[in-house]
């Protein structure tokens, strides 16, 4: 017998798949009510399903996977199943501004349109367009100037957006985009001229969008206090607490000094970030998980005079010794917070120092205020590295039009807005750190923070305390929370929009998240550190397919490249490696460790009398236009969301026992997409013998010893 299609089936199907007697009843009589309303097409029976809020998501799993797959079971298509469809009805015309270069004219059609609920993107676009661009110059003509029309909607776009963001300006810019004064640089020069602190613009009130000195800046809660009230910190403390650590830098740092970051995602590490970038300093930002060759690495590239760290990690209920790992790799002064009270657990170092130490040393002025170092447009203020090299990992200098850009991407595309609670647990280390500081402070959203792992129930019940309306994610941790069944019980229906990164999403795995909060958007971003941006992503203009792009980002271009590195046309289904469009803004024009010419642009084709920006990817465009990546045109895999070499991870194999002749180190992509596995291949030398599982024993030390703990051997 062969399966059944969505009209036929009954009660005993639902309650094979969890559902009481009493709930199946009630469901099949709203299935009935959608199927009489839809069109056969599957797509508009799940749109029904989901706007009527059919399938709650207290109904197990099994039960939203056979609704899911019934549905989409006879989906024909080569285009890729839907499942979330934007309410507004505008937001298509709004993309099509933009994508088809059109004068800011056309846009006054808009104004007939039903708009439904709007999102911050369209409701500005659409002010700011139908009113002429009025208040929106820096200046009006500067706007529209330049040549050619995507450079004008580029100008016109981020006019809109400094103007949205808390962007405040000593000295404000020239121009939007001067592409003419240095040929040398691909990208042009934005926002020429310009002076401002960026850590300061996220400290200070602003009216437009509505941050005030009482909003709140940051809630978290302590890992094992999961019955505790949300701790929270209004913008006015938090600025009070940055001022504090910034008299504490002055007092023992220089004016552009490096300074690193080795710490779990804290409130105190959100602190001591914006502090060296208020101060004058560099941030250098070093993961807590990398073993001392790491560190040192990172602190010796970056020529760091000191480095910020915790004397343990507090993680699932366990302690792990941070500051010993620390002090292994650096010579230059550490200063070290306590993980749990007032007073550091180990034995420092002479010339180390305790955070209250340091606090002290910082009271010297009479007055905890502090006046921001003010500097150009270009200056650098942190230093993240790159991963997926063999040798030293590249250097990648973000300047203070980084943030803007990070900022950006997540007011148009995610629609972060004032009042939003935003959390995505993540790591200073990582892009995501800043980028999620960034784009909470310069939009006015709060930032949620768990001290403590994500993996489990007290990470789930601080998102359903803390309100969170925005929750990140990378695939590895969705996977192990459907596995575990850790967030059951749990109420995650407050948040709007899910954000995923670091790895493909596995299509079930995001079935099972999207139905934890009615079947919102998981909105797909796929970027770089060196773009400070996601060049792919999601859109809440658009409707949306599991595990896959719908758009490139707001001003991003980019074509995809067959063999011979011939761009295809937009409009047809392909696969190939992604050349980016060079003008782009908050996108590197140099390393401070290697050739930056050379690694993003030699041997790239010309597209439109410009050369293209390499990336990396391998994407494939679907019929109906959606994007899915497939992998790396080099060597690179994705573990965990961490990009590194097979070169890498071989090296490190090669020597982990002696008889080890030589290695393979690949990535293996599951079926229905999801996170890449790691398999490594093995030679013996002549005359030994090993099995399968010790080596795997030993791989697993070698690579989490000298590379990465988080990596994991499937086989």
């Amino acid at each position: 017998m062969g399966k059944k299609s969505i009209r036929e089936l009954g009660v005993d199907d639902f309650v094979k798949a969890g559902l009481s007697a009493a709930e199946a009843n009630e469901l099949k009589e709203q299935l009935l009510l959608s199927l009489s309303v839809s069109s056969n097409d599957p797509a508009d029976i799940w749109r029904h399903l989901v706007s009527r809020r059919v399938l709650k998501p207290s109904y197990p799993h099994p039960l939203h996977q056979l609704l899911y797959y019934t549905i989409y079971s006879d989906h024909q298509s080569s285009s890729l199943p839907l499942y979330w469809f934007p309410s507004l009805t505008f937001g298509s015309l709004v993309l099509a501004f933009y994508a088809k270069d059109r004068p800011h004219t056309d846009f006054e059609q808009v104004n007939d349109v039903d708009r439904g609920v709007e999102t911050g993107l369209a409701s500005v676009i659409l002010a700011r367009l139908s009113g002429g661009l009025e208040g929106c110059d820096m200046d009006g003509t500067q706007a529209l100037g330049g040549r050619g029309g995507r450079h004008r909607l580029d100008k016109v776009y981020w006019s809109l957006v400094l103007k949205e963001l808390s962007i405040s300006f000593v000295q404000p810019p020239n121009c939007i985009l001067d592409t003419s004064s240095d040929p040398s640089k691909h990208g042009g020069t934005w926002l020429p001229g310009s002076v401002l602190n960026i850590a300061d613009c996220c400290l200070q009130p602003s009216s437009f969008p509505n941050k005030q000195d009482d909003s709140v800046a940051i809630v978290w809660r302590d890992e094992g206090f999961d019955d505790s009230e949300v701790n929270h910190i209004t913008l006015k403390q938090l600025r009070q607490q940055v001022m504090l650590v910034a008299n504490a830098i002055d007092a023992n740092f220089s004016k552009g000094d490096a300074i690193a970051i080795d710490m779990q995602m804290t409130v105190n590490a959100v602190i001591i970030y914006l502090a060296i970038v208020l101060a004058g300093c560099v941030v250098v930002s070093i993961a807590d998980s990398f073993a001392p060759k790491e560190i040192a690495t990172r602190l010796r590239v970056s020529n760091a005079k000191g480095i910020f760290t915790q004397d343990f990690i507090s993680r699932g209920g366990k302690k792990f010794p941070l500051y010993s790992k620390v002090i292994e790799a650096a010579a230059c002064k550490v200063i070290v917070l306590p993980v749990i009270g007032n007073d550091v657990g180990v034995q420092l170092r002479e010339h180390d120092i305790s955070w209250n130490s340091f606090l002290s040393s910082g009271k010297q002025h009479r007055s905890h205020h502090y006046s921001p170092f003010y500097q150009s447009i270009d200056s650098v203020t942190n230093i993240l590295f790159s991963s997926g090299t063999t040798g030293d990992p590249k250097a990648i200098p973000w300047t203070q039009l980084s943030p803007i850009r990070s900022a950006a991407d997540g007011w148009a595309s995610i629609d972060i807005q004032p009042g939003d609670v935003y959390c995505w647990p993540t790591n200073l280390g990582w892009v995501m750190g800043p980028t999620l500081i960034y784009s909470c402070f310069l939009s006015g959203a709060t930032i949620a923070l768990y001290h403590g792992s994500p993996l489990g129930h007290g990470f789930g019940k601080f998102v359903q305390d803390a309100g969170v309306t925005m929750l990140g994610t990378v695939p590895s941790l969705v996977k192990a929370w459907k596995s575990t069944k850790c967030m059951e019980g749990l109420d995650w229906t407050k948040i709007k929009t899910f954000c995923s990164t670091g790895e493909t999403s596995n299509v079930d795995d995001d079935l099972w998240l999207s139905s934890k909060s009615y079947y919102k958007p998981i909105i797909e971003c796929c970027g770089g550190t060196e773009l400070a941006s996601c060049y792919i992503m999601g859109s809440l203009l658009q409707p949306q397919a599991f595990g896959a792009f719908s758009t490139p980002s707001m001003t991003a271009g980019l074509v995809i490249l067959d063999e011979n590195g011939v761009a295809y046309p937009d409009d047809v289904p392909c696969v190939g490696e992604v050349g980016l469009f060079p003008v782009y803004m908050g996108a590197t024009d140099r390393l401070l460790n290697a050739d930056h010419e050379e690694v993003y642009f030699k041997g790239m084709p010309l597209y439109n009398g410009k050369i293209l920006r390499r990336h990396g990817d391998i994407i494939k465009r679907t019929v109906g236009g959606h994007l899915v990546v497939q992998g790396r045109a080099d060597d690179t895999m994705n573990l965990g969301g961490i990009k590194t070499s097979s070169v890498e991870i071989e090296r490190v194999c090669d020597r982990a026992d002696e008889c080890i002749s030589e290695t393979a180190a690949i990535s293996v992509s599951p079926a229905n997409r999801g996170p890449e596995q790691l398999v490594i291949f093995v030679v013996l030398k002549n005359g030994y013998n090993s099995d399968a599982e010790t080596l795997k024993k030993k791989f697993s030390k070698a690579i989490q010893t000298n590379l990465n703990p988080l990596f994991k051997i499937l086989c």
